[in-house]
């Protein structure tokens, strides 16, 4: 594993089956690592593993810098004994129970006295006071899983670990739910793994990104980082590769478009009303993005990025390939026949031109810290 120092929560685990896995990564405070892969790959098994309630033939897994699992010693810590909050996607709550006697219900650490006004906190920490004396069944999906995630915190858990927990809601609630684990995130001093198959969680909530396939780590590390290599060929099948970076809203035009500044300069995309100041997550995809050799005139676009080819990718027999393009510290990622790479001479090196579309332009607000300690541990 990498890094100078342990991280708040390290894991490694091995077995051939029946469940394969072969993965080893570090999360620490303040960070949202998000594992990301198809169905039955293993991305559940691993937070049950975190949690003590899997164990693999080869595991381990250290919190705070005690170990919870390591089979070469023979250590296992009971997961009643772990400081684990563990968000499910079927919510998993007490049906007889109302809101309140759920998340009182894992308060069983604190005296008596002191649990009622404890899970009230809690509940407000995620809008649910007013609904405490409800019981789930008369709770919307999403209320509940606000309860869940009540629930979780309320163990005071040294790692928060999110199991697909906007499966089973509609987009719209969705978008509050991960607002609401992101304004969570940022008050709570712990590392957060979060499973999914929904790229979208994984752009508006990730600061680092653990690909997954048939148990094994496809790739780890620092969510900017990792959008931008051109390499990924599984990520490219399965949502398109695209950089995400950090931007700030600079203002609007009267031609409805905002003004965002990041590291290497300025774009202009479709205008969202969005305060000057507010931090945004952008996405520009791979395929949106044109190369010239020459900066082009007479064009309805409005971005044109100078900056210098840095890699070019290419997968036997797939066309179109991936051209990485340097502008500034951004890395963008652009997909262009072998045509063009040969017109145009395309290699590490090369002046060019990035062109994007302002309306291609993905934004996300958020004010997630995408760049924030961004020394997670991956091998």
């Amino acid at each position: 594993m990498c890094g100078v120092s342990e991280p708040r929560l390290s894991v490694g685990l091995r077995q051939a089956g029946p469940i394969p896995l072969d993965v080893e990564f570090g999360c620490d405070a303040g960070q949202v690592l998000a594992i990301f892969g198809p169905s039955g790959s293993g991305k559940t098994t691993i937070l049950r593993s975190i949690a003590g309630l899997y164990r693999p033939d080869h595991a381990t897994v250290r919190s705070n810098g005690v170990a919870w699992t390591d089979t070469a010693s023979g250590t296992f810590v009971p997961p009643h004994q772990r400081a684990v909050g563990f968000v499910f996607q079927e919510y998993a709550l007490f049906p007889h129970l109302t809101a309140e006697g759920n998340v009182t219900a894992a308060l069983g650490h604190l005296p008596h006295a002191d649990r009622r006004s404890r899970a009230d906190q809690l509940l407000r920490s995620v809008r649910l006071h007013e609904k405490a004396n409800r019981r789930p069944q008369e709770l919307s999906g999403g209320e509940r899983q606000r309860v869940a995630l009540a629930r979780a915190l309320a163990r005071e858990p040294a790692v928060l670990l999110l199991d697909e927990p906007f499966a089973a809601v509609d987009r719209h609630v969705r978008r509050g739910l991960q607002d609401e684990v992101n304004a969570l995130r940022r008050t709570l001093d712990l590392p957060m793994i979060l499973v999914t198959h929904d790229f979208d969680d994984v752009v508006r909530l990730a600061t680092h990104v653990l690909l997954l396939e048939r148990g094994r780590a496809v790739a780890c590390g620092p969510m900017t980082t990792l959008m931008s290599r051109p390499d990924l060929a599984w990520l490219r099948e399965a949502v398109g590769l695209g950089a995400v970076f950090e931007a700030t809203v600079r203002g609007s035009t009267n031609h409805g478009l905002m003004l965002l500044g990041f590291d290497a300069g300025t774009l202009l995309a479709a205008d969202r009303r969005l305060p000057t100041g507010t931090t945004v997550r952008v996405r520009i995809p791979a395929r949106e993005v044109i190369l010239a050799t020459h900066r082009p005139e007479g064009l309805s676009l409005h971005n044109v990025l100078v900056g210098r080819v840095s890699a070019v990718h290419r997968d036997p027999g797939i066309d179109p390939v991936i051209v990485q393009v340097e502008v500034g510290r951004l890395l963008l990622l652009a997909e262009v026949t072998q045509d063009a790479i040969d017109r145009l001479r395309l290699a590490p090196g090369t002046p060019v031109h990035a062109l994007v579309k302002s309306v291609s332009i993905d934004v996300v607000t958020t004010d997630s810290g995408l760049g924030a300690r961004d020394s997670v541990t991956t091998t």
